[in-house]
């Protein structure tokens, strides 16, 4: 038969067959003056796009997708972001679609797809496609486009940065508003911190030398270590997103952090006419607001109470180096934020300045000898500890945490590890149970019993499944300072309604409560965990059978729990905090 395309035999050649028929609705559509733009635009919007992606839709679509973008880029002011969301139709673009579209044109620089798709998440919306061209442009002053290149052809020529991308539909007006505001957002964050980037390395640089040149009242040791860490940062360990240099006041008896006008570089740049008191430290517990007026320790690292919006959604690292004057009194801080890079992840512990020291003092407290099966297992519970962790647990909470699980061993039991923030913005938890016990639900449950007994506000999690024959989970619940539930007494001790009774009850099976009934011949009349509820802080969803396992078992753990034999085992620490 004639006239009908031959069937393609791979996705690529059947990708090549429909891009075939788009350049030829570009030659038969366009003026003879525009198709060599049109059709260079064409090949290169596409030639990175997934081939089931373009095999999916009509040429007549993919024209108008390629048309729509190309007159949408040719007028953009420079130095800014031109963007818009769309609900595309025949009548309105030249092509139809389910979903929403996001059109973005913008300079080519780092960061520009991932942070984008950061925000798309953090609207709860799906990502279905994304096409990321890049072209060699060349605009007049008023941001007229002139000249367009593939970016190898043309590697003297400003590079701009093409994102086509399609989420879920949006039907309110208000919502795609909403969602175009929190884009420009972000690639507003990506803009500064790009271009405020080498000055921030060269102010990193500047601190190390003001170190070197008036030492700080601190034991040498400690300088050096501290030297150290701001070194290695500089060496591709931190992904610097801001900084600024604060004062410390006295003011009514009282210590506030405020901030330097003029000093914000990135995401710390100085934005309107808002205080410069800093509210994190405000907030933040007596004690530890003291401790920032103490020579030592001179350097913190932390987490920020804000997510990042560059790169990628983590929460963001904030390093902190006090500064002091003449007389060493602490008169302010350096304040840089980012993200660890992989590279600080992936570096071994014993390589890593500021956590090498707490590893060898935890190691030589330990008192084992490297070789031997306690101190092989010892240096494995402390390269795989969840890195954030170690850069902020002090030796004492690290030392008695991986004496605990040391302890623990291969033994399929129940250990429940935890460390509250000396800020009290967030309490860390680390969850061992059986490798076999782990579900997802399980880990759910967990995320709620914590969320209540610490009355927090969301809940991250991350779980270590490997072959050993405990899992592992990372439950990082968020605080608010000075409203904290009150902690466990002393570790051990298990009370009707904490934590590590509840936690205990949530992950078992059923054959264990079934067998624990069994050992009771009259239970006590015991309600079942109470309901989840659901939220965005967990995505919690309500499960009936929760109430039936739990009412089984919870005699039994109640019983260990009063005669001090429950079976877990929580670690707290709480530096600078009372109980309350």
């Amino acid at each position: 038969m004639t006239g009908i395309a031959p069937t393609p035999s791979s996705p690529e050649q059947g990708k090549a067959q429909r891009l075939a028929e788009v350049l030829a609705l570009i030659g038969t559509r366009t003026a003879a003056s525009e198709r060599t733009m049109f059709t260079t635009f064409c090949q290169g919007y596409f030639r990175l796009a997934d081939p089931e992606d373009v095999c999916e839709r009509s040429a007549e679509d993919l024209y108008g997708m390629v048309h729509s973008h190309l007159q949408f880029a040719r007028q953009r002011a420079p130095g800014g972001p031109k963007l818009r969301v769309l609900n595309p139709s025949l009548q309105d673009t030249g092509f139809g679609s389910r979903h929403t579209i996001v059109e973005v044109v913008n300079d080519d620089m780092p960061f520009l797809v991932d942070s984008t798709t950061v925000e798309i998440n953090r609207q709860g919306l799906t990502l279905h496609l994304i096409i990321h061209p890049i072209f060699a442009v060349r605009r007049d002053a008023a941001g007229n486009l002139l000249e367009l290149a593939a970016r190898e052809d043309r590697p003297d020529w400003p590079r701009e940065s093409i994102m086509h991308l399609e989420v879920d539909r949006l039907s309110d007006p208000v919502a795609r508003a909403g969602l175009a505001e929190g884009i420009e957002r972000v690639l507003g964050d990506v803009r500064a911190a790009v271009e405020d980037w080498k000055v921030m390395v060269a102010q990193l640089r500047a601190v190390i030398r003001e170190l070197d040149e008036q030492p700080p009242p601190v034991p040498r040791e400690e300088l050096a270590e501290s030297r150290a860490f701001l070194q290695w940062l500089t060496e591709d360990h931190l992904l610097l997103l801001g900084y600024r240099r604060n004062d410390l006041h006295e003011r009514d008896g009282e210590l506030e952090l405020v901030r330097v006008e003029g000093t914000g570089l990135g995401i710390l740049r100085e934005a309107g006419a808002t205080k410069g008191i800093s509210i994190s430290f405000s907030t933040a517990p007596r004690a530890a607001r003291s401790l920032a007026a103490a020579p030592s320790p001179m350097l913190l690292v932390t987490k920020a109470t804000t997510r990042a919006t560059v790169h990628r959604p983590g929460y963001v690292d904030y390093v902190g180096i006090k500064r002091y004057d003449s007389n060493g009194r602490v008169v302010g801080e350096h304040r840089f934020v980012g993200l660890f890079t992989s590279a600080a992840y992936s570096t071994r512990v014993t390589e890593v300045p500021l956590v090498r020291g707490k590893v060898r003092a935890v190691t030589e407290r330990a008192g084992l000898a490297p070789a031997s099966h306690l101190g092989k297992a010892l240096t494995h519970i402390l390269e795989t500890y969840p890195r954030d962790e170690l850069f902020q647990i002090t030796v004492e909470e690290l030392s008695e945490i991986a004496h605990g699980i040391l302890q623990l061993g291969e033994r399929q039991r129940f250990r429940l590890f935890i460390r509250r923030d000396a800020f009290e913005r967030f309490v860390s938890c680390l969850i061992f149970v059986p490798r076999e016990n782990y579900t997802t639900e399980l880990r759910r449950k967990f995320q709620w019993i914590l969320l209540e007994a610490f009355n927090g506000s969301a809940a991250e999690f991350d779980v270590l499944l490997t072959d050993a024959a405990l899992a592992r989970i990372h439950i990082t619940v968020r605080t608010t300072p000075g409203r904290i539930l009150p902690r466990a007494r002393r570790p051990g001790e298990c009370r009707r309604g904490s934590p590590p009774a509840r936690t205990a009850v949530a992950h078992r099976t059923r054959a264990e409560f079934l067998s624990a009934a069994r050992c009771r011949p009259q239970p006590a009349r015991l309600q079942g965990l109470p309901r989840q509820r659901t939220g965005a802080a967990v995505g919690l969803a309500a499960d009936a059978r929760t109430h039936g396992r739990a009412r089984a078992g919870r005699a039994t753990l109640r019983d260990h729990a009063r005669r001090g034999r429950a079976d877990v085992d929580p670690r707290f620490r709480a530096r600078g905090a009372r109980r309350r």
